[in-house]
Parts: structure tokens; C-alpha cells; sequence
């Protein structure tokens, strides 16, 4: 909420920031849970329109597969930037990893697939990582997506560090660009670059949020 904070004042008119948390399935019920029970609108009874008839159900054979498997639910904490003169177009997303987000070998990889798609559709990523008690980078696991790596993220990647990607068309060549950089504790957030269209940014200061949030929360 503090970074929305921060960005809605620097936003062009027709651009919003808006928080999205969701902690598994504990939270974003949807709608359509409220409704009220009984026959959904439309929803098929069995007779046909034309006269009354019952036309026979359809049974599908058994599965050719049954596995046990833990489809655990994402846990995301992310501000989103949306075009408002576009349709509500999301042009810019800041996921903040949670531990949940590194914990697991399919968390890591659901995470990083979720930033290589929004990123396919011209969204802007930025990537904020602070959790210590896990030692993966997931902006390297990004690159190694597409088969690349950042020079300054090697040998060692660093466990906590910030990153904006963006995809774009230069000279007819798609691209990738990407703000990296390593944290460390004790040292100041940098600054990153929020692009909101090909040639406009923003700037996303994280260390101005951070200071905002250790002020409401009492955090000397």
C-alpha cells in the first residue's frame, strides 16, 4: 500500500496503481460464492427447447490418468498499474516475492512463468526481493528462461536484489532490458524505472516505501 501510495502522486492522469494480495485460498473468494443458491440462470435441466423430450446425459470414460497432486495456490503481493485510457490495460506490474514464493521448486517455477508472461504482453516487471531465508534468485531464473544470464549477477547471484524487465522492438530485433541490482543489508533501496508505455517511465522508489512503511508500523 505504500508503494501505491508513493507512485499515485507521479502517475499521469490516466494511469492508476492499485494493490492485489492473495494468500492462497484464503483470500479473493469470488463472486459468484454470493449468489443465491439454487438453478444458476440458463444452467441446463435435461429437457430440451423444443418440446419437453430429455435428451440422455453424456458419461465420459474414466480418466486415463490419476495421480495424487498439490496444486498449491500462489501467494502474490504485487502492485499493478493500469492504463485507464486503454481500457484498463495492465502496463506495469512490482511483484514482491514472499517466502512462499521460493520455498518450493513449482513455486519458484510458477513465479517466474507468471513474469516471462506478463512480459510476453508488453507488461512492464519489476521484481522485489527481500526474503533472506531462501537463496534463490528468481530474476536469474527468469534469464535462464530464455537462455540468458546477467554479467553482473555472476558467479554468485545474490540471494535479495531488485529488477525491471521489459520487452520491446528494436531496429525489428524483440529485446530484453532489465534493471538489476544486488541489496544488502543496512544499505539504501535504489531507485528502479516503471515504464508505463515505450517511452515514458516513472520512477519506483522503493526506499521512500520502505521508510513510509517502517514509520506507520513503528519499525525503528
Amino acid at each position: 500500500m505504500a508503494i501505491v501510495q508513493q507512485l499515485s502522486p507521479i502517475l499521469p492522469d490516466e494511469f492508476t496503481a492499485e494493490p492485489r494480495v492473495h494468500l492462497g485460498s484464503f483470500f479473493e473468494i469470488d463472486v459468484c460464492a454470493y449468489e443465491a443458491r439454487g438453478a444458476k440462470a440458463g444452467a441446463w435441466t435435461g429437457a430440451s427447447e423444443s418440446g419437453g423430450g430429455v435428451t440422455a446425459t453424456w458419461a465420459p470414460p474414466v480418466p486415463t490418468l490419476s495421480v495424487e497432486a498439490d496444486l498449491a495456490d500462489q501467494y502474490e503481493y504485487a502492485v499493478h498499474v493500469y492504463d485507464q485510457s486503454r481500457g484498463r490495460k495492465l502496463v506495469a506490474a512490482v511483484e514482491i516475492v514472499s517466502p512462499a514464493n521460493k520455498d518450493r521448486a513449482e513455486n519458484r517455477r510458477a513465479f517466474v512463468t507468471k513474469c516471462a508472461a506478463l512480459l510476453q504482453e508488453g507488461v512492464c516487471v519489476s521484481i522485489v526481493d527481500l526474503v533472506t531465508t531462501r537463496s534463490f534468485n528468481l530474476y536469474g531464473d527468469l534469464l535462464a528462461l530464455i537462455g540468458r544470464k546477467d554479467p553482473s549477477f555472476t558467479p554468485t547471484s545474490p540471494p535479495v536484489y531488485v529488477a525491471t524487465c521489459r520487452g520491446r522492438v528494436a531496429d525489428g530485433t524483440p529485446r530484453l532490458e532489465s534493471w538489476a541490482y544486488p541489496l544488502g543489508v543496512g544499505l539504501p533501496l535504489p531507485k528502479l524505472p516503471l515504464w508505463l508505455t515505450e517511452d515514458l517511465a516513472i520512477g519506483l522508489d522503493l526506499e521512500t516505501s520502505y521508510e513510509e512503511n517502517c514509520r506507520v508500523l513503528r519499525v525503528e
